[in-house]
């Protein structure tokens, strides 16, 4: 199962982000446009990076060593499957789920659990690096060679957008970054309202 590779490589996977600074700079500033206010959730929360720098509280994840560093980083971790969240219903103001449902097996029902956990006119935020997009081309065309994205289900744009409207939500705001691809030097650059980048950010409301 893919989660037993992160479980593995969990020290490969923290080492990205402090190799990769300008990429992940640039995420973070999508990711924070969207960010809503109150109690929050990352289903998929790895390590923590991207839970410490946004301040989401809670984070689930079925990698124990993944945890042990997110819990170090002050973040509330359950080992849990986004497709079983441990809660009850209508507790989170929004949920983040950040290049995580490539990787999970039921996407229909991890996020019909999001929508569950989710209080009333709940958010819901998914990123992910799209399918048809140069950065989605360029690992698609190296998935043998990644530890990683070798268990990797690569979506479109309007697929996330069929999926979220499946579970019970509307799509709300769009925004994307990483517009050079991916053997191009990174550059530093603010997200843009649109879906022709590498890494796209969707926000949803609960409905």
């Amino acid at each position: 199962m893919s989660y037993k590779v992160f479980d593995k490589y969990f020290e490969r996977y923290e080492t990205w982000y402090r190799k990769n600074r300008t990429i992940v700079e640039n995420e973070l500033k999508a990711l924070k446009l969207l960010k809503p206010d109150g109690l929050g959730l990352e289903i998929g929360v790895g390590t923590g990076y991207f839970a410490e720098k946004l301040g989401i509280q809670v984070g689930i994840d079925p990698s124990r060593n993944m945890l042990k560093i997110a819990r170090n980083r002050s973040i509330e971790v359950i080992q849990a499957f986004g497709e079983r969240l441990p809660f009850k219903d209508c507790v989170f103001d929004y949920v983040y789920i950040i290049v995580t449902l490539c990787f999970v097996k039921n996407p229909i029902k991890v996020l019909k659990e999001a929508n569950r956990v989710l209080k009333n006119k709940g958010k819901l935020i998914i990123a992910f690096i799209p399918r048809d997009s140069s950065w989605g081309k360029y690992y698609l065309e190296r998935k043998h060679k990644s530890v990683f994205y070798k268990y990797a289900r690569f979506y479109t744009v309007e697929e996330v957008f069929d999926l979220v409207e499946s579970a019970g939500f509307v799509v709300a705001k769009v925004v994307s970054t990483l517009h050079f691809p991916p053997w191009a030097p990174p550059r530093a650059e603010d997200p843009k309202e649109d879906f022709e980048g590498g890494f796209v950010c969707v926000l949803s409301v609960k409905v």
